[in-house]
């Protein structure tokens, strides 16, 4: 008779998934992608290298998964800072490039990591699709705003991706992990030059 698992082996094994996942993001946090290897994986909870791959195909979809959730989690928070600004699109990107700057500034080794690392293909598509959804988040607002006169008209695909392209270059020198001539440009300046920038390349005269 074929094995058949039962509630409690099933339960047991989701459990023991989800340990590899958060001990790999744990990893991804403090290291990198790089850092975040079977083995390293395998030692944070105790268990042999052959039992991670007893759950997950390869390290590389692993690593995607790990990616998908903090990457999926941080989209989830912008998303809810914009929709809790108002109507107006000038708060609604006011939230958009605070939240998304200042949280990227408050965890820079996990932020460059879902930013900028080098990843294999299967991460890098995931980041591609969330670079996408910030860009359509930004077209909402940006469309908006064209509507109200508050932004000039413009092309508001192209806009969009400018917008979001200079949110998250801005960034890489107070991310890169290990620099020592990192800028002394506190995070409140940094957000607010960021937020300056855009305001201005949207043709908006506020920018509080």
């Amino acid at each position: 008779m074929p094995y058949r698992p039962t509630e409690v082996t099933r339960r047991n094994a989701e459990l023991k998934r989800a340990s590899f996942l958060r001990a790999a993001r744990s990893l991804v946090a403090a290291r990198g992608f790089g850092g975040a290897t079977v083995a390293a994986i395998a030692g944070e909870c105790g268990a042999s290298v052959g039992s991670v791959y007893s759950y997950f195909d390869s390290r590389e979809y692993l690593l995607a998964e790990v990616f998908r959730s903090a990457a999926g989690h941080e989209l989830a928070t912008v998303r809810a800072a914009v929709a809790g600004a108002g109507s107006r699109a000038t708060d609604r990107l006011n939230a958009l490039i605070s939240t998304f700057a200042g949280r990227a500034l408050q965890g820079r080794r996990l932020a460059w990591s879902l930013l900028f690392e080098p990843v294999d293909p299967a991460v890098d598509a995931e980041r591609l699709i969330y670079r996408r959804s910030y860009t359509e988040l930004g077209e909402e607002i940006i469309r908006a705003g064209i509507a109200d006169c508050t932004f000039v008209a413009q092309d508001v695909a192209l806009a969009a991706s400018a917008v979001m392209g200079a949110i998250s270059e801005a960034l890489v020198g107070w991310l890169r992990p290990d620099d020592a001539d990192q800028p002394t440009t506190s995070d409140d300046d940094v957000v607010e030059g960021i937020r300056t920038f855009c305001f201005r390349a949207l043709g908006a005269e506020e920018t509080q």
